[in-house]
């Protein structure tokens, strides 16, 4: 498949901290419309890949294309322009808490464009609606539940109607109803969409629903990557303690 198919991809890419490499030479890619998952254990480059495809960190080794751009060669005006592409939902949403549901919502359509504020409310509204929380418009988000809140945060990572959509660990603080709810919600708005994700996640059943593709970081590589089946034919020692981590969640669940 050539570059042109790929929304996301990495080549090669090294970056290191204090003399350790937390990614040593990593190369995936995202076709265009799809969502990958990645995974790994703490500490193992997953939230550093997120801020790597956001320009917030540079490579010391590789190159990171983003919708057929390479980022690392920007300056700040490009990676501005590039952004304007990129969703991010937030672990814990990051919402501003003085203002309001649809101000949040409507925070990076009156910093970004030049719509009117009759358009901006019209698209606040059709934002919210999309994750179910049309009504909560006036609401102020420390009178929201956590899942309110992460619906809230991808209505507004979505305000822009991004090409791609970063995600960090969307099950965080979740209980397993809400976890799945917002899973949908994420798999709807991509086939919706045609949106490009990629979610960082520890939870092996949530990636599972949303990822089209999974790579799991271990120890600074990429150990493994394919569909959910394909991994779960895995050989990998640390591959299949992963796989097979839902499945002892959900029996823990039950007894």
């Amino acid at each position: 498949m050539s570059l042109v198919d790929h929304a996301v991809r990495f080549d090669g890419v090294t970056k290191g901290f204090d003399g350790r490499r937390v990614l040593d030479h990593v190369s995936f890619d995202v076709p265009r419309g799809q969502a990958c998952c990645v995974m790994g254990r703490s500490g193992t480059g997953k939230s550093v890949t997120l801020k790597l495809l956001l320009g917030l960190l540079k490579p010391d080794e590789g190159r990171i294309y983003v919708n057929d751009v390479q980022i690392e060669a920007l300056d700040s005006a490009g990676l501005v322009e590039v952004r304007k592409t990129i969703g991010f939902l937030f672990q814990y949403s990051a919402l501003f808490d003085s203002l309001s549901v649809g101000e949040n919502v409507a925070f990076p359509l009156r910093r970004h464009t030049h719509m009117s504020e009759a358009e901006i409310a019209e698209c606040v509204r059709e934002r919210l609606a999309a994750v179910g929380l049309e009504a909560e418009l006036e609401r102020m988000p420390l009178d929201l539940s956590g899942g309110m809140r992460k619906r809230v945060g991808l209505a507004r990572a979505f305000a822009l109607q991004p090409s791609i959509l970063l995600v960090d660990e969307p099950s965080s603080g979740l209980d397993p109803i809400t976890t799945r709810e917002i899973d949908n919600l994420l798999t709807d708005l991509k086939t919706a969409g045609k949106t490009t994700m990629v979610v960082v996640t520890h939870d092996v059943a949530s990636a599972r629903r949303i990822g089209d593709k999974l790579v799991i970081l271990h120890e600074g590589h990429i150990i493994a990557q394919g569909t959910a089946q394909e991994l779960d034919q895995n050989r990998n020692d640390v591959v299949q303690q992963f796989m097979e981590s839902d499945t002892e969640v959900q029996n823990a669940i039950q007894r």
